[in-house]
C-alpha cells in the first residue's frame, strides 16, 4: 500500500513537472528566436534611409532658359542663379557700407529695369520707388534706431484691376558681417525678381496689385521693414505678406509662421504650393523664442496688423551668416523648389477673394503640417480640440474592449484580475517613458561635464548612438524586466505584450487630452498615434486576430510604417534645423539637452509601439545589453577625434570679435582709465576652450563680468544685442587699437527746471553707420524722458541701450535725456553715458597687429570681426 501511494505521489509529481514544462515551452514558442531582433531593429532603420531622407530630400529638376519655350509660364532657376551670381561677387553687405547702399541697389534696379523691358506694357504697369526711412521702435530696455536706410519697393499693377488691397512679398538684400549671403537672403531675392519677370510676361492678368519690398537693413535690428510699413505710401494698402528668408543654403523652403487667425492662408497654401513642407510644431517652436532668430515676417504682423506666412530655406545652416554662404554651396535645384511654390502662391493671392476681407478675424489658430512632402493637411484648432478629445475617448474604449476580450477568451482570469496587471504594465511604461528621455538626457549632462558637448555637431551620425539607444533601451526596460523576472503563466505572451502597446495608446491619449488643455498643436503627433494604433487594435478585435497567437502583431507593425516614417521625418527636420543652430546658441545653456530632448521624443513617438516588440524575442535583456553595447561603442567614437565639433568651411566654430580702444572720461572730465583689447562673446557652449591647443595666444584672458560693477553695460563694445555681456571675455592689448575712425559726442545744452528737480541735456553722437548709446543714471537720479523713441525709462530698468543705424544718411544724431533727482542737487554725478562707434564692413581698414591676430586662428574657426571705440562720459 505504502509503496503505491509512493508510486502515485512521484507519478502525480512528474506530470506536474511534465506540464509546468509544457507551459514553459508553450510560453518559448510564443517568442521570436533572439537572433530576429537585429533584423527587426535593422527594417526600421533601413525604412528611415530608404523612404524617409529620399523624400525629405526630393528637389525638382532645374528648368535652364532654354527650356522655357516649352514650359511656359515656369519659374527659370537658371536665370534666377546668374542673377545671384552678381549678388554673390558684390560680397558682405553690412547695412551702411558702399557694397550695400550703392552696389546692392544698383544691381537690384537694374535688375528691375530689365524686366521691364520685357512687361507686356499693355497688360501691366510697374512703379519703382527707392524709399530712404528714419525712424524707430524699442524692445523692453532697448531702443533700435535707424537713420536714411534704403528699401527698393516695386509695385506691379495690372492696368485693369480696381483693386485696393495688395498683396506684398519680402526679402533682404543686406547681409552680417563678413557673409556675401548668397543663401541669407540672397536666394530669395533673385526668386522674387524671376517671380517678378514671371508676372509681367503672363498673359493672364491678377486682381490685386503686388508690392515687391527688397529691404536693405534686415540683419541688424528689422529696420528695413519697420520703415517700409510704418511709413511708405503703399504701406496701408498691404493686406497680406509672404516673407521669404533663408536659415542656411538650400534644402525646401518651409511654411514655419502662418496668420495670426487666418486659415484662409492655410488653405490657399494647401491647394496651391507645388512641393509643401510645413509644420505648426515649427510655428510653435519659433514662436516660442526657442530659436535664437527673428524675422520681418513680427514686424509686419506686430508694427502693420498685415497676416501672412513666413517661409524659409533651412538646410547647411552651419554656413549661416558666414564667409561660407556663397553662390557655390547654393543648390539650384533649392532654387527651382522655392521658385515654384512662391510664384504659384504669388499667382493665387494676387486673385484672393479674401484680400478684400481682412479686417475680419477668422477662426484662431490652425494645425497644420505636410505628410512626407506627399500632401497637405491643415484643420482649425477647433476642430483639432474636437478630434483629439474624441480619439482620446476612443481610444481608451478600445483598450478597455480588447481587456475585456482578454478576460471573456482566458479561462483562469476574470476582468479586475487583468486590469490590476494592466494597471501594472501601465505604471512600468510610465517609468519607460520617464527612462526615455531621462538616460539621453542624462547622457547630455555627463558630456557636457566632460567637456565633450556637442560632438554631434559634424558628425550627426552620433545622435544615434549615445541619444536614441539609450532612449530605446530606457522606454524598454521596466516592462522586460517585468515579463522576464515575473512570469505570469495564466495569460499568454501575446495578451502581455498587447498591454504594454496598450498602455503606450493610453499614455498618448492622456497626453493628448492635456497637451489640448494646455492649448499646444503639436499634440496633433499624439493623434496620428491614437489613428493608427488605434486603427489595427480595432482590426484585431474585429477580426479577433487578437486572439490568435502572434498575428495580430502583422497589423500592428504593417500599420506602424507610415507614422514612423512621418515621425522620423519631423524629428530628422527638427535636427537638421536645430543641429547648426547650437553653434551659435551661447554659452549659457547646454545645447546637448535640448538634442538629447528631441531623439527622446523621436523615440517616444516613431518606437513608441514599435520599441515594446523587443519583448516578442526570446532574451530581450540580451537585445538591451546589445543596444547598450552600440551606446558604449558610440560614446568611444565620440570622445575621440571623431566627436571634435568643427570642420574648416562646412562645419565652422564661430567667433565674435570687437578689437576695441576704450577711453573712461570722469565727472571733472579728465580721462581716468584708457586701454585696448579683444572683446570675445562666446558663440557656442565650448567657449574658447577648443582654442587652448592651438597657436593662438589667449595669455590674459579674463572675464569681463568685474567691469560691470564700474562702467555702464560693463564697458563691452557690444553692437545689438548686449544680453551675454556678463559672459563675455577681454584680452588686453599691450598697443593702442588703431580705429579706422572715431566717434564724436558733444553736450549741446544742459537745462535745469529747480523747482521740478529736473535736468535736460541735449546731445549730438555722430561716427559710423553703426553706433550704440548706453544710459545709466547715477544715484538716485532717475531717467524720466527722452527724445529716443518708445518708453524704455517708464516700463524697464537702467542700463538703457540704443542702437543706431544709418544707410546713406551720415547726419549725426541729436538726442536728449531729461533725469530728475529728489534732492535738487544737481552739483553731483547724475548720469553715465557711453557711446560705441562700429567699423564693422570692410570699407574701414583694420590695423596690422590685428591682422596677426586674426591670422592666428585656426582654420577651422570663422571669424566676425571689426574694430571699434567705446568713450564713457560722467555727468
Amino acid at each position: 500500500m505504502e509503496n503505491n501511494s509512493d508510486e502515485k505521489e512521484i507519478s502525480l509529481e512528474k506530470a506536474a513537472m511534465e506540464s509546468l514544462s509544457l507551459k514553459k515551452e508553450s510560453v518559448g514558442r510564443q517568442r521570436l528566436s533572439w537572433h530576429y531582433a537585429p533584423s527587426f531593429l535593422l527594417l526600421w532603420l533601413s525604412l528611415f534611409f530608404a523612404i524617409v531622407i529620399p523624400l525629405y530630400n526630393r528637389l525638382p529638376d532645374k528648368i535652364n532658359a532654354s527650356e522655357e519655350s516649352v514650359k511656359p509660364g515656369e519659374f527659370v532657376a537658371e536665370r534666377a542663379m546668374s542673377q545671384l551670381y552678381v549678388y554673390d561677387r558684390i560680397g558682405p553687405k553690412v547695412t551702411g557700407s558702399y557694397a550695400n547702399e550703392v552696389k546692392t541697389v544698383a544691381f537690384l534696379l537694374n535688375e528691375v529695369e530689365k524686366i521691364k523691358e520685357q512687361m507686356l506694357s499693355d497688360l501691366y504697369e510697374i512703379e519703382v520707388d527707392v524709399q530712404t526711412p528714419s525712424g524707430g521702435f524699442s524692445f523692453g530696455s532697448m531702443v533700435s534706431m535707424y537713420q536714411g536706410i534704403q528699401n527698393i519697393v516695386v509695385k506691379l499693377n495690372a492696368k485693369q484691376s480696381q483693386s485696393e488691397n495688395y498683396l506684398l512679398i519680402n526679402s533682404h538684400f543686406d547681409s552680417k558681417p563678413g557673409s556675401p549671403s548668397s543663401g541669407d537672403d540672397g536666394t530669395m531675392v533673385v526668386v522674387m525678381l524671376e517671380v517678378l519677370r514671371q508676372m509681367v510676361i503672363s498673359k493672364t492678368p491678377f486682381e490685386h496689385p503686388i508690392i515687391f519690398l527688397f529691404n536693405g537693413a534686415e540683419e541688424l535690428g528689422l529696420q528695413g521693414s519697420h520703415g517700409f510699413i510704418t511709413q511708405h505710401k503703399w504701406a496701408a494698402n498691404c493686406k497680406m505678406v509672404i516673407n521669404l528668408e533663408v536659415a542656411g543654403s538650400g534644402g525646401r523652403d518651409i511654411l514655419f509662421q502662418t496668420g495670426p487667425n487666418k486659415p484662409w492662408l492655410v488653405k490657399y497654401y494647401q491647394h496651391y504650393a507645388k512641393h509643401p513642407f510645413a509644420t505648426t510644431i515649427a510655428e510653435e517652436i519659433f514662436q516660442g523664442g526657442l530659436l535664437p532668430s527673428d524675422t520681418d515676417f513680427r514686424i509686419f504682423r506686430d508694427f502693420g496688423n498685415v497676416p501672412g506666412l513666413d517661409m524659409a530655406q533651412i538646410n547647411n545652416g552651419y554656413v549661416y551668416h558666414t564667409v561660407f554662404d556663397a553662390f557655390k554651396v547654393i543648390p539650384g535645384r533649392s532654387v527651382q523648389n522655392t521658385g515654384n511654390n512662391v510664384l504659384a502662391l504669388v499667382r493665387a493671392f494676387s486673385n484672393a477673394s479674401e484680400l478684400y476681407e481682412t479686417e475680419n478675424d477668422d477662426d484662431g489658430h490652425t494645425v497644420f503640417f505636410d505628410f512626407l512632402g506627399l500632401f497637405f493637411v491643415y484643420y482649425t484648432e477647433t476642430t483639432g480640440i474636437i478630434m483629439n478629445y474624441c480619439f482620446a475617448v476612443i481610444s481608451l474604449v478600445l483598450v478597455g474592449c480588447s481587456l475585456w476580450r482578454m478576460a471573456r477568451q482566458s479561462e483562469k482570469v476574470s476582468l479586475p484580475q487583468i486590469s490590476l496587471w494592466f494597471l501594472i504594465i501601465l505604471g512600468l511604461h510610465v517609468v519607460g517613458v520617464l527612462l526615455c528621455f531621462g538616460l539621453p538626457l542624462l547622457m547630455a549632462v555627463l558630456f557636457d561635464a566632460g567637456d565633450r558637448s556637442m560632438t554631434y555637431f559634424t558628425s550627426n551620425w552620433l545622435v544615434f548612438g549615445y541619444y536614441i539607444c539609450p532612449s530605446v533601451i530606457g522606454l524598454v526596460l521596466p516592462l522586460t524586466l517585468y515579463y522576464t523576472l515575473k512570469p505570469n503563466n495564466k495569460l499568454s505572451h501575446g495578451y502581455h505584450l498587447q498591454m504594454s502597446l496598450h498602455s503606450h495608446l493610453v499614455v498618448q491619449a492622456l497626453l493628448a487630452i492635456i497637451f489640448t488643455a494646455m492649448g499646444m498643436r503639436f499634440q496633433y503627433l499624439c493623434l496620428i498615434s491614437m489613428i493608427f494604433y488605434g486603427g489595427a487594435l480595432l482590426i484585431n478585435l474585429v477580426s479577433t486576430l487578437q486572439d490568435r497567437g502572434n498575428y495580430w502583431a502583422v497589423i500592428v507593425i504593417c500599420l506602424q510604417v507610415l507614422p514612423f516614417c512621418y515621425f522620423c521625418y519631423v524629428i530628422y527636420m527638427l535636427l537638421v534645423v536645430l543641429i547648426p543652430i547650437t553653434g551659435r546658441y551661447g554659452m549659457g545653456t547646454n545645447p546637448d539637452l535640448m538634442i538629447a530632448l528631441i531623439c527622446g521624443i523621436c523615440t517616444f513617438f516613431a518606437l513608441g509601439f514599435i520599441a515594446q516588440f523587443i519583448n516578442i524575442f526570446r532574451w530581450p535583456k540580451l537585445i538591451l545589453l546589445g543596444l547598450g553595447v552600440v551606446t558604449f561603442i558610440f560614446c568611444m567614437i565620440a570622445v575621440s577625434e571623431v566627436g571634435f565639433p568643427y570642420r574648416p568651411q562646412t562645419n565652422v566654430m564661430r567667433v565674435n570679435l570687437v578689437h576695441t580702444q576704450r577711453l573712461f572720461y570722469e565727472f571733472d572730465g579728465s580721462l581716468s582709465h584708457s586701454d585696448s583689447g579683444y572683446y570675445f562673446t562666446y558663440m557656442d557652449r565650448r567657449g574658447l576652450n577648443p582654442l587652448k591647443d592651438s597657436q593662438l595666444n589667449l595669455t590674459g584672458l579674463v572675464p569681463i563680468e568685474p567691469d560691470c560693477d564700474k562702467y555702464v553695460m560693463c564697458g563691452a563694445p557690444c553692437l545689438y544685442s548686449c544680453g551675454s555681456r556678463k559672459s563675455a571675455r577681454w584680452l588686453p592689448r599691450d598697443s593702442d587699437v588703431v580705429t579706422p575712425g572715431n566717434i564724436i559726442l558733444r553736450l549741446l545744452e544742459r537745462t535745469t527746471n529747480q523747482p521740478q528737480n529736473t535736468v535736460r541735456y541735449e546731445f549730438e553722437v555722430s561716427g559710423p553707420p553703426h553706433m550704440n548709446i548706453f544710459v545709466q543714471p547715477v544715484g538716485d537720479s532717475k531717467v524720466t524722458d527722452w527724445s529716443f523713441v518708445g518708453n524704455a525709462p517708464e516700463k524697464a530698468q537702467p542700463p538703457y541701450y540704443v542702437f543706431f543705424n544709418y544707410g546713406i544718411d551720415d547726419t549725426p544724431l541729436k538726442f536728449s535725456i531729461e533725469l530728475t533727482k529728489s534732492d535738487g542737487d544737481f552739483s553731483k554725478p547724475l548720469l553715465e553715458l557711453a557711446v560705441v562707434g562700429h567699423f564693422i564692413s570692410h570699407d574701414y581698414d583694420r590695423d596690422a597687429e590685428a591682422l596677426k591676430f586674426l591670422g592666428d586662428f585656426p582654420d577651422y574657426v570663422f571669424v566676425v570681426e571689426w574694430p571699434s571705440i567705446l568713450k564713457r562720459y560722467i555727468l
